[in-house]
């Protein structure tokens, strides 16, 4: 069974920092992790995403802000978000894509105001 363990969304300031941090358990094996984030009234959308390889791929919006990175034994995943922006403001999940299925962690609110 599939479960995740989000942390460290919050409040911050424009221009500040947040730290996202998500642990999967239930597979022995590491697989492809990503963020998603969701803003009131609109559609889901893609963030960033770390291959077993340390392959890195961001969204345009989060390029240069935004940091992706995982410990390479485990099912662990940051998302290290700089210079936040009031749109940057929604619900950030996390995935994994694991035998050929994408599941999807609870979601962690980040609000960006001041």
């Amino acid at each position: 069974q599939v479960q995740f363990v989000e942390s460290g969304g919050g409040l911050a300031q424009p221009g500040g920092s947040l730290r996202l941090s998500c642990e999967v358990s239930g597979s022995a094996r590491v697989y492809p992790m990503g963020w998603y984030r969701q803003a009131p009234g609109k559609e889901r959308e893609f963030v960033a995403r770390i291959l077993s390889g340390e392959v890195t791929i961001y969204a345009d919006s989060v390029k240069g802000r935004f940091t992706i990175s995982r410990i390479n034994t485990k099912n662990t995943a940051y998302l290290q978000m700089n210079s936040l922006k009031p749109e940057d403001t929604a619900v950030y999940f996390c995935t994994i894509d694991l035998a050929s299925s994408r599941y999807w962690g609870q979601g962690t609110q980040v609000t960006v105001s001041s």
